[in-house]
């Protein structure tokens, strides 16, 4: 059964339900149950380590806010916020997390940088996360309608160390790119070399 928050007004204006009113306008059915699915995840981690749950809650659920929307959308906020111009040179996979958070801040008035960076980063990663950015990150990755080799063995990761779970995370995800020779975010390398080379994963992704 789903847990509710009752949101303080610290985070946000919105209720959690005037919260998912507005997702809900701007998501596919299937992505508005993916991200509730992701939130109840998030809270479950924020309990079990240390974290506000609000934060969580409302993090876990607007990570995805910009996924659905045009590449125009997207053009026109990296130039009018003025973000890094490489941004013109990727694609939705990158803007709805990097330039969603800026869509996110001016569209839901949500302004708590914690909650920004965890969205930026939820896709990328990031060489720092704090551990809310670490809870989305993998919460987005793990919630239970996932289903792909790994995906148990990062669930049990993230319930006993949440950074080797993202050292995990990242290492399978830069497999995945370089495997069917995609581009490769430079973020996500900078979060690969940061998280996976000095953590306890050894070739196969296993605890050593």
């Amino acid at each position: 059964m789903s847990e509710v928050i009752t949101y303080s007004g610290r985070y946000t204006t919105l209720s959690r339900d005037q919260l998912l009113e507005k997702l809900e306008q701007q998501l596919k059915p299937s992505r508005f149950e993916h991200v509730k699915r992701v939130e109840q995840t998030a809270i479950t981690l924020a309990r079990q380590y240390g974290v506000d749950v609000e934060k969580a809650s409302i993090a876990g659920l607007v990570h995805d806010y910009a996924k659905q929307r045009p590449d125009d959308d997207f053009k026109a906020a990296i130039q009018k916020y003025q973000l890094d111009a490489d941004l013109l040179n990727w694609n939705n996979a990158i803007w709805h997390g990097v330039v969603g958070a800026e869509l996110i801040k001016a569209e839901l008035k949500i302004y708590d940088e914690e909650i920004l960076d965890a969205v930026r980063y939820h896709t990328t990663g990031n060489r720092y996360m704090t551990t809310l950015a670490q809870i989305i990150y993998m919460a987005d990755y793990i919630e239970p309608a996932r289903d792909f080799d790994g995906v148990a063995q990062a669930r049990l990761l993230t319930k006993q160390d949440l950074s080797l779970a993202v050292a995990y995370q990242t290492q399978h995800t830069l497999a995945y790119l370089l495997a069917n020779n995609q581009r490769i975010y430079p973020k996500t390398i900078e979060t690969y070399n940061a998280w996976v080379p000095d953590s306890q994963l050894n070739k196969n992704g296993v605890i050593k």
